[in-house]
């Protein structure tokens, strides 16, 4: 009995997933969610094959299911979407900008992107979180004398990339001191 119930199964995925995929790879935004729907549908058309149809009803009948999971994926994206914007709003009173943050870092910021990642959350942790060495070693879990030479390397790129833009470092900002 449960080797019949595993080929009938296996013949439905065989003959329905390239179906279901398409269907699904149409309707989804990405990929990665048009897998999860057919995956889901496949879940469900297991656990009820015994009210599947049989011949190409049961074709039809799985595209009635895979709607019915886009439709929750749907719902469930929108769900998310909401608390998302809920708690952006909830957070943005803890969060006062600024009028640092909000100014437009032009040249500094275009010579920030052209940092690598380490050197720019280096920069990052001086500039705009305000720690010393020994606080950014404690974050970084390395040594205070790495993060020495790690930063002046960063600071030293920085106003490399600064110059070649023709704007010229605020010494303060690249310090890490109070103005």
């Amino acid at each position: 009995m449960e080797e019949d119930r595993t080929s009938r199964f296996e013949a439905l995925y065989a003959a329905t997933f390239h179906h279901l995929l398409g269907y699904a790879m149409r309707r989804c935004d990405c990929a990665e969610d048009a897998a999860d729907v057919v995956a889901e549908t496949f879940a469900i058309t297991w656990r009820r094959l015994d009210v599947v149809p049989t011949g190409e009803q049961a074709r039809l009948w799985m595209y009635g299911v895979a709607r019915n999971v886009l439709a929750e994926h749907r719902r469930g994206a929108a769900r998310r979407r909401d608390l998302s914007y809920a708690l952006a709003g909830d957070l943005a009173g803890f969060y006062v900008p600024s009028a640092e943050d909000s100014a437009d870092l032009g040249g500094l910021g275009s010579a920030l992107r052209h940092l690598p990642d380490e050197e720019r959350e280096l920069l990052s942790l001086v500039a705009w979180e305000g720690l010393d060495h020994g606080q950014i070693a404690a974050v970084l879990g390395i040594s205070r004398n790495a993060v020495r030479i790690r930063l002046h390397r960063a600071r030293r790129r920085l106003a490399r990339h600064l110059a070649e833009s023709g704007d010229t470092p605020d010494r303060s900002a690249m310090s890490g001191r109070p103005r």
